[in-house]
């Protein structure tokens, strides 16, 4: 049989059928240079903005991102010293709502983005979830004491205040699991009262040539003077896996070769997800679970702040090389000597946001005619 015929598939005898076949992702290794020369007159105003992974996203698809509210201010210092925002706000989203709108400049009342991902601990599926639900406790983030499960909301009387044209807000995919649901459908019930009509989807970062296992949930709200019913909106994606093989380097970071974690790994075998698969095997403990082990063949596991994740291969783990591009940040990007994994783990991958972006540009969202 020829090389041509073994690499036909069914698309090859539907017309227009390469349309169908997955796409192969390559744009999740770039650096800053690779921001489009050309911007398509979008402009992005990002909350909750933690290291700019939504902004390089939307940077990547043309956007002009004017500026950001972040309440940590090492995250925040990281943040300027790579996207040099126009507005910059160090503070609480609750004391940026505060802000008279006189004091405001006018183009964030003129937005065509207002971009949030409020922080999603308390959602957690690896969390304590419903314990800490309204419970005000000290977060890592700004190292304030406040409470996360209400954010989402918080953020919808920011769009209130600036009625953006479309608004893009994501979340953890256990959002939409058991009692968290409530939530949800609170969510939509408080677009609806300020005059945006909204759905949501559970987006997988690796149909969407991500190198990495991301499961987060979208939500994609559209002012009310818009043509454009938000349940019409394609967000399908189809690209090849990205295997951790592909992206993995030849070094990573050493562990203790005396630590249990280091032996385990020596005798992981091919289908260990993580050191308490060796551990229960081995020794009959049931403990490590969050010590992920990754195979070449596998597609790397969801980058957490820890970023806990090791290589058999190497028998290290993950270097920071392999965590930038898992995450799909530049290669380039400054971390200012904070770690690698807990600014990547906390933050959007730049190539999710992109996608969606420019699938959300291909249905003319933006360009749709108003009703009068």
């Amino acid at each position: 049989m020829s090389t041509d015929t073994e690499q036909m598939s069914l698309f090859s005898f539907i017309e227009d059928g390469e349309k169908y076949l997955p796409k192969k992702s390559t744009d999740w290794k770039w650096t800053f240079a690779d921001y489009p020369k050309e911007k398509n007159g979008l402009k992005v105003f990002s909350c909750f903005a933690c290291g700019g992974g939504s902004t390089m996203g939307y940077k990547l698809a043309g956007c002009d991102v004017i500026g950001c509210c972040e309440i940590d201010p090492k995250m925040n210092e990281v943040y300027v010293a790579n996207h040099h925002p126009k507005y910059n706000y160090l503070m609480d989203i609750r004391d940026f709502n505060a802000i008279p709108n006189d004091e405001l400049p006018e183009e964030l009342f003129n937005l065509d983005i207002l971009d949030g991902s409020p922080p999603c601990t308390t959602f957690s599926m690896t969390g304590k979830r419903e314990e800490t639900w309204g419970k005000e406790k000290k977060f890592r983030e700004g190292q304030k004491s406040q409470t996360l499960d209400d954010l989402s909301f918080v953020f919808i009387k920011t769009v209130n205040k600036l009625r953006p044209r479309i608004v893009i807000m994501e979340n953890v995919e256990g959002l939409l699991l058991g009692e968290a649901w409530s939530y949800v459908q609170r969510i939509y019930k408080e677009f609806s009262e300020i005059g945006y009509r909204l759905n949501h989807w559970l987006l997988k970062g690796e149909n969407m040539g991500v190198p990495q296992a991301r499961h987060r949930v979208f939500f994609v709200a559209i002012r009310n003077d818009s043509t454009i019913d938000p349940h019409d909106i394609d967000m399908s994606f189809n690209y090849d896996p990205v295997l951790f093989g592909t992206v993995r380097t030849d070094t990573g970071r050493e562990i203790n070769k005396q630590s249990q974690q280091y032996k385990m790994l020596c005798l992981a075998k091919h289908g260990d997800k993580c050191i308490a698969d060796v551990l229960n095997r081995e020794l009959g403990k049931r403990s490590c679970f969050s010590d992920m082990i990754i195979w070449d063949e596998d597609i790397c596991c969801t980058i957490t702040g820890e970023a806990k994740i090791m290589s058999p291969i190497t028998k290290a783990r993950l270097s920071n090389a392999d965590i930038v591009h898992c995450q799909t940040f530049p290669e380039d990007y400054n971390f200012l000597n904070q770690p690698v994994g807990y600014i990547c783990g906390m933050s959007v991958p730049p190539v999710m946001i992109k996608r969606i972006v420019l699938k959300l540009m291909e249905q003319n969202i933006f360009t749709a005619k108003r009703e009068k």
